[in-house]
């Protein structure tokens, strides 16, 4: 298929936002407004076209990562727009992280009564990881307690950046009219009756006048203040044209320098096609970034690769969805050249040769197949085995681009299918979930062979069992949520291990001395060879590391793994003839758990951020709730008639809180809570988890 609009006419833009900010409803007015969908579908009555799967109906909210395409006109040119719609919920911050490595730019969408939410933050600090140039949407300016100014001053502060107004709103709460666009110094007023399509652009009305003008000023110095030129034409008193001021504010938000801020209300169809043009005028096209970088998986060479189609082909798997219908789903974006359907190519992460079958432009759950995919474009494949991650490439031209890590799942639930004959239907469900999501884990309980599903949050596993259900028709049984608590040690230690077996014949015979310390919080295992004088053979060093780490893997204290323990192998003995890897292997796992024990073992658990948003006749109550589920207090602000609350409470504590948080404020109290850190367990509750999973393992 050959190109629709030529690549410096393309954007691949990310809608994101903390959870209810209106996203996915500002991403319904922008494909209603490009003329993608006919009807406005709405989050609230459940017929939102980018929340598509069943659960985000049922629920309001966005689960996946849904991508379309759309079209724009700007000063009579058209453009493409790729629009990837991220969820808002913690449980689903994968969606947005592994969108975030495929997007040109972000439109980050704030709620102009909340202002910036805990997770826009964590958003926004994976937006600087990955360089993305990004705009901001101050919404719902028709909602009592909006406050653009409030939220203006907070997205400079809290996201440390500079952020430039380039449209101020007229009216607020229910007299939300229009904006004032400060670049043009004009006013545009949406008329009521015609659900936003049409809209007035009049003269800034005089009550509006000095406002907008001192905006403005504000707008033109921090604009020039990021080219010289323009800086000095200002100082010398000039008059800084509209080309001038449009094209300096696209270079700095390019350079992530400046993020231009607008407003609007997208349910009340004010400020969506302003914004539009605000994403074609200041995000950038493929062409506006740097080659996408990697290495060569051959020589070990930092490699680049242009947008150009006439380079080796280069793309990235983001994403990949079960389709009942068509089989696995593999979502890439091309970084460079070109590939056509039923073509072979190389997939550098796993070192193989695949086949591209066919190849899809997405509109949520739609598609259209096309025979050609070019450089820029977004788009899915069936037929090919890959993983979210891979790099997919020309194989005379491979090339790895970096790999993505994702946090590790915090809670567990046991799940059996409720007939027999379901059982192995389950199993390659399970697999294709994991294959799906990177924070989704499947694995069995050792002592009770229960089969376990690990994954961010109760609503992530709440979702996960209404897909089995829903769209494999698999019932399951499910356990009581399990916590993923995890074991330490204290202090330092030196263990040995010895294992010798003589029964005639060839023996076994490996024997090691270690030294163990803890490490800092997070950091994981390291091993360090301090063997000198070949008292341990060099080829058994490996063997003693493994049984190091199978033995951490499987816990001394309770079971859980052991984390954050640096080892150092001093010391040992080999017999020539009876040693063997095996032994060495023995010998390191018997070591590790005699340091362990003498270095003094602990339990810890996972620690949640926690905030609370409520009316503030609740506040009391809700302060009081925390504190008996062991919370820490870390602060509290208040906006209008709403108090935030930020806690850190552990997991095992917050099980079952939507429930009590709902009765506690008569069902006018949200929260939201992400993974944290680990802390220690306090001795008392140790000693009760400890003999609860012992009497389970008797």
């Amino acid at each position: 298929m050959p190109r629709i609009v030529p690549i410096e006419k393309l954007r691949n833009i990310g809608i994101v936002a903390h959870i209810d900010a209106g996203k996915t409803t500002t991403t319904e007015r922008i494909l209603y407004y490009t003329g993608k969908t006919y009807k406005i579908g709405e989050v609230h009555e459940g017929a939102a076209v980018m929340d598509w799967m069943e659960q985000e109906k049922e629920r309001g909210i966005t689960i996946t990562a849904a991508t379309t395409a759309c079209y724009w006109e700007r000063f009579g040119e058209k453009y493409q727009i790729n629009i990837i719609d991220t969820p808002g919920h913690v449980d689903f911050s994968v969606e947005v992280v592994r969108s975030m490595k495929v997007l040109d730019g972000i439109v980050f969408i704030f709620s102009a009564v909340e202002g910036v939410q805990p997770q826009s933050e964590a958003n926004w600090r994976w937006a600087d990881r990955f360089n993305v140039p990004r705009i901001a949407f101050i919404n719902k300016l028709d909602r009592l307690g909006a406050d653009f100014y409030r939220v203006f001053d907070e997205i400079g502060e809290k996201l440390s950046i500079k952020p430039v107004a380039i449209q101020i709103p007229i009216g607020a709460e229910e007299d939300f009219k229009g904006v004032i666009d400060l670049i043009e110094r004009k006013a545009i007023i949406w008329l009521e009756e015609t659900l936003g399509a049409k809209y007035e652009i009049v003269d800034i009305p005089d009550e509006y006048k000095e406002r907008a003008e001192e905006w403005r000023n504000k707008m033109v110095e921090t604009i020039v203040e990021t080219d010289d030129t323009l800086m000095e034409k200002y100082l010398e008193g000039e008059e800084v044209t509209v080309e001038e001021l449009r094209s300096a504010l696209r270079r700095a938000t390019i350079n992530r320098t400046l993020v231009p801020v607008l407003c609007g209300s997208a349910f009340k169809n004010k400020g969506v096609q302003p914004l539009l043009d605000a994403v074609i005028d200041y995000l950038p096209s493929p062409l506006d970034l740097p080659p996408v970088k990697g290495v060569n998986p051959k020589t070990g060479e930092e490699v680049e690769r242009p947008p150009l189609d006439d380079a080796p082909f280069c793309a990235y798997v983001f994403k990949v969805m079960a389709d009942p219908y068509a089989g696995q789903l593999t979502y890439f974006r091309v970084f460079s050249g070109k590939i056509e359907a039923g073509s072979h190519v190389y997939n550098a992460t796993k070192d193989r040769k695949e086949r591209m079958g066919r190849l899809l432009i997405m509109h949520a759950n739609s598609r259209e197949d096309v025979q050609e995919i070019a450089a820029g474009e977004i788009a899915a494949a069936v037929g090919l085995d890959a993983t979210t991650g891979d790099t997919i490439c020309d194989e005379k031209h491979p090339i790895l681009l970096e790999k993505l890590e994702f946090p590790d799942p915090v809670i567990a639930v046991a799940i059996e299918p409720k007939t027999k004959k379901d059982q192995e239907k389950l199993s390659q469900v399970l697999n294709k979930f994991m294959k799906e999501d990177p924070t989704f884990k499947v694995s069995v309980d050792p002592e009770t062979g229960q089969t376990l599903i690990h994954g961010m949050g109760e609503l992530h596993l709440e979702v996960m069992v209404d897909r089995m259900k829903k769209e494999y028709g698999i019932e399951v049984n499910v356990g009581k949520p399990q916590v993923a608590y995890k074991e330490t040690i204290e202090g330092k230690a030196i263990g040995e291990g010895k294992f010798i077996r003589q029964t005639g014949g060839r023996g076994q015979y490996g024997h090691a001395v270690i030294e163990i310390e803890p490490l800092e919080r997070g950091k994981g295992f390291e091993f360090e060879n301090a063997i000198v004088g070949g008292v341990i053979p060099k080829e058994f060093i490996p063997a003693v590391e493994a049984g190091i780490k199978e033995a951490m893997e499987n816990g001394i204290l309770a079971g859980y793994p052991i984390v954050d323990v640096k080892v150092k192998l001093f010391d040992g003995s080999f017999h020539e003839v009876d040693s063997s890897e095996i032994a060495f292997k023995i010998a390191g796992s018997l070591a590790f758990k005699d340091a362990a024990k003498k270095a003094g073992l602990v339990l810890l658990e996972p620690i949640m951020e926690v905030e609370v948003e409520t009316p503030d006749e609740y506040v009391g109550d809700v302060i009081g709730d925390l504190n008996s589920r062991r919370g820490k207090i870390m602060g509290m602000e208040k906006k209008g008639i709403i108090t935030f609350i930020r806690a850190q409470v552990p997991l095992a504590e917050m099980f079952g809180y939507a429930t009590t948080l709902r009765s506690l404020t008569q069902g006018r109290g949200t929260f939201i809570m992400k993974f944290s850190h680990y802390d220690k367990v306090p001795q008392q509750i140790a000693e009760k988890i400890i003999g609860e999973r012992m009497a389970a393992k008797s």
